[in-house]
C-alpha cells in the first residue's frame, strides 16, 4: 500500500469514526445533526474506502486495518469523551488490535 492510499485510508477511518461517535449523539436517531453526521459520515467512509478497492488494495488489508484501527479509536475517544471505562482485559485486546495492524501494514508493504 503506498503512502496515499495510507493516507486515503485513515482519512476513511476518521470519517467511520467519527460517524460511530454520533450514532451514540444521535440518541436512537432523535437527533438531527447527530443523526445526519451518521448516515454521512458512513456513506463518505464507504465510498473513500471503495477508491482503494478500485486501486486493487486488497479488502482483506483495507477491512483489516480499517476495523482494527477504527476499533481502537473510537474506545479510546469515548474514553476521553464520555469517561467511559476499559478493564484490563480489554487494554490488552485492543494492544493485540495494533499490534495485528502493524503487523499486515508491514507484511503487505513487504510483499510488493
Amino acid at each position: 500500500m503506498s503512502l496515499a492510499q495510507f493516507l486515503l485510508l485513515l482519512l476513511a477511518i476518521g470519517v467511520e469514526v467519527v460517524a460511530t461517535l454520533s450514532l451514540k449523539l444521535s440518541e436512537g436517531f432523535t437527533r438531527l445533526l447527530p443523526s445526519i453526521l451518521v448516515v454521512a459520515g458512513y456513506g463518505l467512509a464507504f465510498y473513500l474506502q471503495s477508491l482503494l478497492l478500485k486501486q486493487n488494495v486488497p479488502v482483506g488489508v483495507i477491512y483489516a486495518i480499517w476495523s482494527g484501527l477504527g476499533t481502537v479509536s473510537v474506545a479510546l475517544m469515548a474514553m476521553w469523551l464520555w469517561d467511559e471505562k476499559l478493564s484490563l482485559p480489554a487494554i490488552g485486546g485492543i494492544i493485540l488490535v495494533i499490534v495485528g495492524v502493524a503487523l499486515i501494514n508491514l507484511t503487505t508493504q513487504s510483499a510488493h
